[in-house]
């Protein structure tokens, strides 16, 4: 299909032009292509190990919840240049979706990560740039329990800072790097908290107001939203599209 056509129907889904974010985000299409899209790759960041490997799978679009830009400006030399080079030479666009993929109530990492563990969302909750950004919902299971569950969906370890009350009820979901959030959660008068990372204070936080708080690292975090996206996409518009799996530990 054509590649602005994808964009524009990107563009309105996810709302790009109306939701806040970091400025290096640049929401949207950030390298185009020929023009057209015959098959898609999904990855949690546009990295180098990412682009080669769509390139390898013959993948035109590069969907991404982390762009090319977060360091701001660089000049067009080293890495940056070989990231380009690359993009160019095999004809791979990028659309990056950073807020506007946590926040989307269908594909977003939030939502998605919530239906994972089984929990219907209730609300919204955490203002961040003027907007909620996490979700909520309800449960009633030991927070060691939640703690494994989440586990299991991420894949990974998931640390426990035992904050809170012994069973969880109301539990808030902010993907990422949203240990700062805490606060908020405790506000929204939630007892459990789902999160990627976290500073060192946050366990104080944690700790003195009352939250239980899951951290299951950044990237794992992170993964559901852009395959649920891109599965959207697929189902939409018959294309296809693979996950590339690149994680950092985070």
């Amino acid at each position: 299909m054509r590649l602005d056509d994808l964009v524009r129907y990107l563009d309105d889904y996810l709302r790009v032009r109306e939701i806040a974010d970091a400025p290096n985000a640049l929401n949207g299409l950030q390298v185009e292509n020929a023009g057209h899209v015959r098959q898609i790759a999904a990855a949690v960041d546009a990295c180098q190990a990412t682009i080669d490997a769509a390139a390898e799978r013959g993948a035109d679009l590069l969907l991404v919840h982390h762009g090319l830009f977060w360091g701001g400006l660089e000049p067009l030399t080293g890495r940056t240049y070989r990231r380009a080079a690359a993009l160019v030479r095999h004809g791979i666009a990028v659309y990056a979706c950073h807020l506007p993929l946590d926040r989307h109530p269908e594909v977003g990492n939030n939502a998605v990560l919530a239906r994972k563990l089984g929990m219907d969302v209730c609300g919204w909750f955490g203002d961040y740039l003027g907007a909620p950004l996490g979700t909520w919902g309800e449960v009633d299971l030991a927070r060691e329990v939640l703690r494994d569950a989440l586990g299991a969906v991420l894949g990974v370890p998931v640390r426990l800072i035992p904050g809170g009350p012994a069973r969880s009820r109301r539990v808030g979901i902010i993907t990422g790097a949203a240990g700062s959030q805490i606060r908020q959660a405790h506000e929204a008068g939630l007892d459990t908290f789902i999160t990627g990372e976290g500073q060192h204070w946050t366990y104080f936080d944690a700790e003195e107001l009352g939250v239980n708080v899951l951290y299951g690292g950044h990237y794992a975090t992170e993964i559901h939203g852009v395959q649920a996206l891109a599965a959207h996409l697929a189902e939409r518009f018959q294309l296809p599209w693979s996950f590339i799996d690149h994680p950092t530990g985070l």
